[in-house]
């Protein structure tokens, strides 16, 4: 795993017994999940908005700021539902190599 993400994911765990006004994210896993989820929310939109400037001006400075506050308040939201980044990485690691369509058609459905 990325040592950033076990850097990461080791503070992130900390925090949760941490004093709300001691961090941002102890502020944040005092305010519940669904602060947490609005937060994962508010900043995919950013992303997403910061993704079109970028392909209009070619400069990427702002979506990689908003890249990595995504996937920042992405890695709190496990941590709050108790899960590790690896999980995700060891998805990855399943899907590498299979055909994108072939990985989809073999979820199952809701």
């Amino acid at each position: 795993m990325s040592d950033t993400f076990a850097r990461l994911a080791e503070v992130l765990e900390a925090r949760k017994s941490a004093a709300p006004d001691s961090s941002y994210v102890a502020s944040l896993y005092h305010k519940g999940l669904n602060k947490i989820l609005e937060k994962v929310g508010e900043e995919s939109v950013e992303t997403i908005l910061a993704a079109k400037d970028a392909a209009t001006s070619g400069d990427a400075r702002e979506l990689i700021g908003e890249t990595a506050d995504l996937w920042f308040h992405s890695l709190v939201m496990l941590a709050a539902l108790d899960q590790h980044p690896q999980a995700v990485l060891d998805e990855l690691d399943r899907r590498f190599g299979l055909s994108g369509h072939a990985e989809k058609a073999a979820r199952p459905h809701n």
